[in-house]
């Protein structure tokens, strides 16, 4: 088994309402890498997996976000799920956390509605991305040139559309992770 992850250490930053398989494949696929995995949240104990609309199962928070130092992090992982990247734009440390990695020109892995907070964080203007097709005004009018396309990479920045993408999305996860920093994703 190779391990191009080893030492690296991934944020995952959701609250409920998060897309349960958008969290655990990519997680299970940063982990089977060699990589170590913090869930960052912005609420105490457990937080929500759903399934579309249905409950799902809780997932432990490893970390507060207003706690949470994103120089400790090599890169982040965004799932979706709706509830969740609406929620987490709502919240300055959230938003602030996510810009961080941005401007430390780290790798970013966002899935389906994930890019919601994307936009809050004015990190897609001149990027080209892809995301649950219903983003797609959201992303355009942010500035951002949206394809559809089963997992897009735009200079360590790497997206996907939906669930059934994860397959392609941990791949080119791991690979970016892998790569570490990426001079040219930092934000204008």
């Amino acid at each position: 088994m190779t391990t191009p992850l080893q030492g690296t250490r991934v944020a995952v930053l959701a609250t409920d309402g998060m897309d349960a398989r958008e969290y655990v494949e990519p997680r299970e696929a940063v982990e089977e890498a060699g990589g170590q995995v913090d869930l960052i949240s912005i609420k105490e104990g457990q937080i929500q997996g759903v399934k579309g609309l249905d409950r799902t199962e809780t997932f432990p928070v490893d970390r507060l976000v207003r706690d949470a130092n994103p120089d400790d992090y090599d890169a982040l992982l965004l799932p979706g799920g709706a509830i969740n990247p609406d929620t987490l734009r709502m919240d300055p440390d959230a938003v602030q956390f996510v810009r961080a990695f941005f401007d430390d020109a780290k790798p970013v892995g966002a899935i389906c509605h994930a890019a919601w907070t994307l936009i809050e964080a004015n990190v897609v203007s001149g990027r080209t991305v892809t995301s649950y097709p219903s983003l797609r005004t959201d992303l355009t009018n942010a500035g951002a040139n949206w394809v559809d396309e089963e997992v897009h990479t735009d200079n360590g920045l790497v997206t996907s559309r939906r669930p059934a993408d994860l397959p392609a999305f941990c791949s080119k996860v791991v690979e970016e992770f892998a790569e570490g920093r990426h001079p040219a994703q930092q934000a204008a």
